[in-house]
């Protein structure tokens, strides 16, 4: 920690300060908020303090900052970047963006709004979807305006580049049925830099910013609870820094930004039990849960608490793709071409977590991989059924089925692209089990607290809290199952932070 003090700096002596017996107490019996009554002195005094230092949360800092207010930002942590430096730095983006004009790529705000609105879950937030679309080429300007590098070159491979392309399909945009609900169109906005390393540079040059700015940034400083004023105002948090609790005084808002829930093993059994099973919780370890249920403490509402991205990556290779995808009953139930958000959500929350690839000698993998394991190899696909106890005939009825149509071009029962689509013959035959417990599945939560377009957490009434904002995984944004694109988590985390972050400058909780 930085040995500054003032009013958003302090040094690491007085923040060791103290809080009253009584509200140590508080917090010792596990209570939902700390009375602002309860507080004998402030350890430390900011008009902004964003809690979580991932893309959420370093937008939000960075715009409050702007906004000309002083800005704390705290990380439980001793490193700063939260999930968003584990990810791939995908910004689903489009409408029209820089990018997408500089290689000449045909979208618009209606078509990017279609695909997000009817290829997804019923009944998505459309207002936050509307803006997210109107602003998506001003958002990406900046991106590009805060240091995250990007390259004028288009990929047209399935999967997130492993090179320096910058732009590609990084949804189920080519699919059916999204394919005939919207014009396709290329929105996967990744930082031009070869490996799964854009989410690391995208967080550095976030990181670089905010520190330019004078945001006073602090690594290991965990928040627990809010304190809350008689008439129910947000005024403060409480922190634990080397193992004591403290205090700290907020004069306009709190931005709530520290991730979901994915290694809080008891709430997500109790909130999303269909990503319980999954066998790689994917996120930062400081997902627990945390912001949410602070938030919740104090009367928040919370939302889709059921939902997450569940992922199986079977691609690459597409060759992969020319295999079936079947339930324990022996059927087809998705296209096998389904970005692998999309496959992910139908296994665990739709076939109870089991599925199996079944691929031929031309489709199954060509080099050896440990992600998804064979469970059963033959020579003709009744062994295959045999040996995996599907009901009698009923993979072998598929099989049928389907390479009658697939030799015509044709499929029927989801209309596989041609690129893909081909009769499976030809032994030996390859079953892969694509199980949530037993394959490489990451798991991740998207319900959270439900908040208005600028990021004001609001009540079961409806009603705003006042001094209370949220951003990222805290909330119950624009990313629902089936997850349907990469990019719209790190998308919204960015966007709807940078508007957290400005509508709480411009709060006034407490007195000036």
């Amino acid at each position: 920690m930085t040995e500054t003090s003032g009013e958003s700096g302090v040094t690491r002596r007085q923040l060791l300060g103290g809080l009253t017996a009584t509200a140590a107490a508080t917090l010792a019996a596990g209570a939902a908020a700390v009375p602002r009554a309860e507080v004998k002195s402030w350890d430390m005094r900011t008009a902004v303090l964003v809690v979580g230092s991932g893309a959420a949360g370093l937008s939000a800092a960075i715009e409050a900052r702007r906004a000309g207010t002083n800005v704390i930002l705290i990380e439980s942590l001793p490193r700063f970047g939260g999930s968003s430096a584990m990810s791939g730095g995908v910004v689903y983006a489009g409408g029209g963006t820089a990018l997408q004009n500089a290689l000449k790529v045909q979208d618009s705000t209606e078509q990017m709004y279609r695909f997000l609105t009817l290829a997804g879950a019923l009944h998505p937030p459309l207002d936050k979807i509307q803006l997210y679309c109107e602003g998506s080429p001003e958002h990406f300007d900046w991106l590009v305006e805060q240091g995250v590098p990007y390259t004028d070159k288009l990929t047209l491979a399935k999967g997130l580049p492993m090179g320096d392309e910058s732009l590609y399909f990084s949804g189920t945009e080519l699919a059916w049925p999204a394919r005939d609900l919207a014009i396709p169109a290329p929105r996967g906005h990744v930082p031009g830099v070869p490996g799964m390393n854009g989410g690391r540079r995208l967080m550095e040059a976030l990181l670089s910013q905010a520190e330019a700015l004078g945001v006073r940034m602090h690594a290991g400083v965990a928040a627990h609870r809010l304190v809350t004023e008689s008439d129910g105002r947000i005024v403060g948090a409480i922190v634990t820094v080397e193992g004591e609790q403290r205090s700290i005084a907020v004069r306009r808002g709190v931005v709530l930004a520290c991730g979901g829930f994915i290694h809080n093993r008891e709430m997500l059994r109790l909130y999303a039990p269909h990503l319980y099973d999954c066998s790689v919780p994917w996120g930062n370890a400081a997902d627990l849960g945390t912001g949410i249920n602070m938030g919740i403490a104090v009367g928040g509402a919370a939302l889709r608490m059921n939902e997450g991205f569940a992922i199986a990556p079977i691609y690459p290779p597409e060759s992969v793709l020319s295999g079936i995808i079947v339930n324990a009953s022996g059927q087809r139930f998705i296209s096998e071409e389904s970005y692998h958000g999309v496959l992910g959500d139908a296994i665990a929350y739709h076939q109870g977590g089991r599925a199996w690839l079944i691929t031929d000698r031309d489709s199954s993998y060509a080099f050896h991989q440990d992600n998804f394991l064979p469970v059963a190899k033959a020579s003709t696909i009744g062994d295959i059924a045999a040996q995996l106890k599907f009901p009698k005939g009923a993979l072998q009825q598929t099989v049928a089925y389907y390479n009658l149509h697939a030799a015509n071009g044709e499929d029927p029962m989801f209309r596989k692209s041609t690129a893909y689509l081909r009769p499976l013959q030809g032994p030996p035959y390859t079953a892969w089990d694509l199980s949530t417990s037993q394959a490489f599945f990451p798991a991740h939560t998207f319900g959270g607290l439900q908040t208005t377009t600028d990021g004001q957490v609001l009540n079961s009434f409806g009603e705003e809290i006042p001094g209370l904002y949220a951003a990222g995984r805290n909330t119950a944004g624009i990313p629902t199952a089936p997850y349907i694109a990469s990019g719209l988590s790190v998308g919204d985390c960015t966007f709807f932070g940078r508007r957290a972050g400005r509508a709480a400058a411009s709060h006034r909780s407490a007195p000036e």
